[in-house]
């Protein structure tokens, strides 16, 4: 069952020991990130602070910090269940006989009840309060100060709802915010991301970017906004889908724009053109610092809230952090679409060491010389995929997943003077190891078995690897209770 609202998730968690409730009083500059950090790099509990200093609102933090909790928010039992929905609605067979049509109209009906649906205010429990102009206080809100050179108090999971002012497409981002003061807030807003260029289209035509910033959002809704989807894919189409239910939405009492019906907090302003205010430095998930740089700043002229709301956050630094699990429901909900732009990847794996861009390993069923090299290329060319700075292609028969195994092979199989790839390209935003702003260099490591035909004329071939006899194994298996180990 997914969670229509963040509120009954966590009933649902405590009600499983899966959430604790911290009573005392407890600082949000430092102390609160300090806390978090130590709990979801031991795999605990969700929190609920309930006495955050200089604010009346509870604060729900690690509520997506295990895969358990995570599968548990978007009603799954395990990420293959998304994986499959979209692997079959894009697998584009025709219907055969009245089964196979049957098969294909049910997969059209499933779309159906996904699409986003309009309630009325009286109906949107986010709409309770409403406060304008001098009664907007964001210093009320529990914004958190999580790492010693930080720049400022920033909120780490605010929905920001835009829209594109020429197409009126919306989109729906995942992005920092610094609380620059008690109406004013840093739109991070890096390089490739969607609404980025909405503003840049606001700012080209001389107008005002409405903007909607969402707090406490269905869960479902709040990986959406995670979620690498091409522009013109709506999140909440998505976010539906995942659910198995339309999510509710409500219009903004001063922005054209919609935002969950059942989130706690609201922000609602308009970005003027050319307002900037030096943003960061913040402590990121790649677990280094990213330096200042002007952003941004949007004032913030109306808030809805419910009656007694509560706002979660996260903690991002250093790996592993809360990102671990959003990022790998990511690498498996899109491996079918990974697939039908490089159908030649059997799996993949974005090490969260790697904060899930810097590195995807690839398994290849090679079926020609120099294949794994026309991989490394095709994935740098699909979409946010282009920002990976490293590709190690293997095998087939290889775990993906299995670091151990990877490094064995990369290891092992690589002569890195012929099977080592370097190009230059875009990198993240954030990256810091790039000896200029978003591009620098990238490799790609040919882990896989050499052919004849790639130059590999050694005698004998490629040599086969080490396994056990299966005979042998199989009667090890069947005694081995015998041997008392």
């Amino acid at each position: 069952m997914a969670y229509d609202d963040l509120r009954s998730l966590l009933r649902a968690l405590e009600r499983e020991g899966d959430l604790k409730r911290i009573k005392a009083e407890v600082d949000p500059y430092l102390e609160v990130g300090e806390i978090v950090d130590r709990v979801q790099k031991a795999g605990g509990p969700a929190l609920l602070f309930e006495n955050v200093r200089g604010s009346a609102m509870p604060l729900a933090m690690n509520v997506f910090g295990t895969d358990r909790r995570l599968l548990k928010a978007l009603g799954l039992k395990s990420y293959g269940e998304i994986s499959e929905k979209i692997g079959g609605l894009l697998r584009p067979e025709l219907p055969h006989g009245f089964v196979g049509v049957r098969e294909a109209f049910g997969k059209l009906g499933a779309m159906t009840h996904v699409p986003p649906k309009k309630v009325k205010s009286d109906n949107a429990p986010v709409q309770e309060v409403v406060l304008h102009g001098e009664d907007v206080d964001l210093d009320a809100l529990p914004a958190l100060f999580t790492w010693p050179q930080d720049g400022g108090s920033f909120f780490n999971l605010g929905l920001t709802h835009t829209k594109d002012p020429e197409s009126g497409i919306r989109n729906l981002g995942l992005y920092r915010l610094q609380r620059h003061d008690k109406r004013t807030i840093g739109m991070h807003w890096q390089i490739h991301k969607d609404s980025r260029n909405h503003y840049q289209v606001a700012a080209r035509r001389g107008e005002r970017l409405p903007v909607a910033i969402a707090f406490g959002c269905p869960p479902a809704v709040t990986y959406a906004s995670t979620a690498p989807l091409p522009g013109d894919i709506d999140e909440y189409l998505f976010a539906g889908f995942i659910q198995g239910k339309r999510i509710e939405m409500v219009d903004c009492k001063t922005v054209p724009l919609q935002v969950p019906a059942n989130a706690e907090v609201v922000l609602e302003g308009w970005l003027e053109p050319g307002e900037m205010l030096p943003e960061g430095p913040f402590g990121d998930h790649t677990g280094f610092y990213t330096p200042q740089e002007p952003f941004p700043a949007l004032t913030i002229d109306c808030v809805t809230m419910r009656k007694r709301p509560l706002l979660q956050s996260i903690v991002v630094g250093r790996p592993p952090t809360e990102d671990g699990p959003l990022g790998r429901a990511t690498e498996r909900f899109f491996l079918p679409l990974l697939k039908i732009i490089v159908p030649d990847i059997v799996d993949y794996h974005l090490p969260e060491a790697g904060g899930f861009h810097n590195c995807a390993i690839v398994a290849i069923d090679k079926k020609y010389p120099k294949h794994a090299q026309k991989v490394m290329h095709a994935v740098w060319g699909a979409h946010m995929m282009s920002l990976t700075k490293l590709i190690v292609v293997v095998d087939s028969d290889c775990d993906v997943h299995d670091l151990h195994e990877v490094a064995w092979r990369a290891l092992g199989n690589t002569d890195y003077a012929r099977d080592l790839t370097v190009v230059e390209g875009p990198v993240d935003h954030l990256d810091h190891a790039s000896y200029q702003q978003f591009w620098g260099g990238k490799a790609g490591i040919d882990a896989t078995r050499k052919w004849p035909e790639e130059g590999y004329t050694r005698d004998g071939g490629w040599p086969e690897m080490v396994l056990s006899d299966p005979e042998t194994a199989a009667t090890v298996d069947r005694r081995w209770k015998e041997y008392g180990l």
